[in-house]
């Protein structure tokens, strides 16, 4: 039978994604009532017809996935190299605090970390993935590769190269979600960004450089 194992998640960063996990959910409330208040609008303004091609305009639009976020960036801590590896390949990494942090539950099945995240007030919910793979560069440091998978399939790539510079250990980090969205996502997007930094210093590290791209 498979095994599983429930994962404590560090506290800080968690009380940071769960501050985020419910501001998503207010911005994904406005975007649904700025959608309802120009459907309602157009049809005062015309009729029932001409505002029900408004609505699925819309509805096309907003969820049609045509972006694609990517980006980098660069962090510092005081933590030696060892324990920075460690805490990227085990299960809840840094850089991926927000998806871990929104779940409801991290669990190991069969050595393969999952994160469990229900929504529509529990009647769906998902279950990510994480992938690892560590090697070393070239120039003697240290690359960790992560992946998010949903049903097997990649949903988002997290490379990170370790170093150490100036008594401090630096992670650099690339970044490409392989899923597309649609511009209902942007103010989540946004949002995360924020709070994403937060998390990241709650588990010590300063964010030195961000570079975020959404792009066709």
């Amino acid at each position: 039978m498979p095994s599983t194992e429930t994962v404590e998640r560090p506290q800080d960063a968690l009380g940071v994604a769960k501050r985020y996990l419910r501001r998503e959910r207010l911005v994904s409330g406005l975007v649904v009532i700025l959608v309802v208040s120009l459907f309602l609008q157009a049809y005062v303004v015309t009729s029932l017809g001409p505002a029900f091609i408004v609505a699925v305009v819309l509805l096309v639009v907003a969820r049609a996935p045509i972006l694609q976020s990517t980006g980098t960036v660069r962090l510092r801590t005081d933590d030696d190299i060892e324990t920075v590896l460690d805490a990227l390949t085990g299960p809840t990494p840094p850089v991926l605090a927000l998806q871990w942090g929104a779940a409801d539950a991290v669990t190991i099945e069969d050595g393969v970390p999952t994160y469990t995240t229900s929504y529509l007030f529990g009647l769906r919910s998902v279950k990510p993935t994480l992938h690892t793979q560590t090697e070393p560069t070239s120039d003697g440091n240290h690359r960790v590769e992560l992946e998010l998978r949903m049903n097997d399939d990649p949903w988002a790539t997290y490379a990170a190269v370790v170093s150490a510079a100036d008594g401090q250990t630096v992670v650099d980090v690339e970044y490409t979600s392989n899923r597309r969205f649609g511009l209902r996502r942007v103010p989540q997007q946004l949002l995360a960004k924020r709070y994403r930094d937060a998390t990241l210093t709650a588990q010590g590290y300063e964010v030195t450089e961000r570079d975020t791209h959404f792009g066709l």
